[in-house]
Order: C-alpha cells, then structure tokens, then sequence
C-alpha cells in the first residue's frame, strides 16, 4: 500500500483544503441569510421620464413660471415671491379650476421650487403640474 506512516522523509507538499471548505460554506450560508434582511430603504414611485406630451386646448391656463434669476411670473406678469399665496389666493381662474401649471427653471435651488410650491398651495392649488421641456425631459444618470 502507498500510505505514510508520518516518520519522515521531509516536508509534506499537499495543502488539507477540507478545513477551507468548511469555513467557505458556513460563510456562504451566513450571507444567504442576511442578505434578504440587508435591502431596506423607502419605497418611491418615481415618474417616467418618457411620458406623452400634454394636449393643448383652446382655454387659457393659469401657469405660475420660476426663472433662473429667482423672479415669479404669474402669466406674463412678474410677481413678487412673498406674494404669490395672497394673488393667488384672489385669482378668479384658480378658484374656478383649482388648477395650476408650474414651470421652474432647473438651476433653481430645490428649496425655493419647494417654497414657491407650498406658498401656490395655500392660495388655493389643489392640483399643480410640473410642465417640462420634451426635449430636455432626460433623466440624468
């Protein structure tokens, strides 16, 4: 037979891979357990990017613009960004549509976007849409 009786002749030169094995699949094990337990986050339904256009129609709509500079237009009319709550808390269109389009810029800081926002909501928009340029609507990655 071909066995060592360990009383030797040097150095032995196979490496025992049992006890590596062994500790590879016990980690293996370890990370299927918690791997599942490791995704957590908030959930979000994110808008597409790729929506169709908006049909237009005849009637005039109420559009509230934001430009780079920080200036409100309501319409074509510059309006001062402390007053827009109180303008559009008297606007005859809003309180009929409850409705408003909103452009901003998108150089603007989100907080003043979000500001100008709460402040057409207490004028009385219960319903505002983010228009958005179809040529620019990408998504940046």
């Amino acid at each position: 037979m071909g066995f060592s009786t360990g009383g030797g002749s040097g150095p032995m030169s196979e490496i025992n891979v049992t006890p590596l094995v062994d500790v590879m699949l016990v980690l293996l094990i370890i990370f299927m357990v918690t791997a599942p337990l490791m995704q957590q986050g908030i959930k979000v339904d994110l808008p597409n990017a790729d929506a169709p256009p908006m049909k237009t129609s005849t009637e005039e709509r109420l559009i509230l613009t934001l430009t780079k500079d920080g200036k409100a237009y309501l319409g074509k009319t510059e309006v001062p960004v402390e007053r827009i709550t109180e303008l559009l808390s008297t606007n005859e269109k809003l309180k009929i549509d409850k409705e408003l389009y909103f452009h901003a810029d998108q150089e603007l800081p989100y907080g003043l976007v979000v500001k100008v926002m709460a402040a057409a909501k207490a004028g009385g928009a219960e319903s505002m849409a983010m228009v958005t340029d179809p040529a620019s609507a990408e998504v940046p990655r």
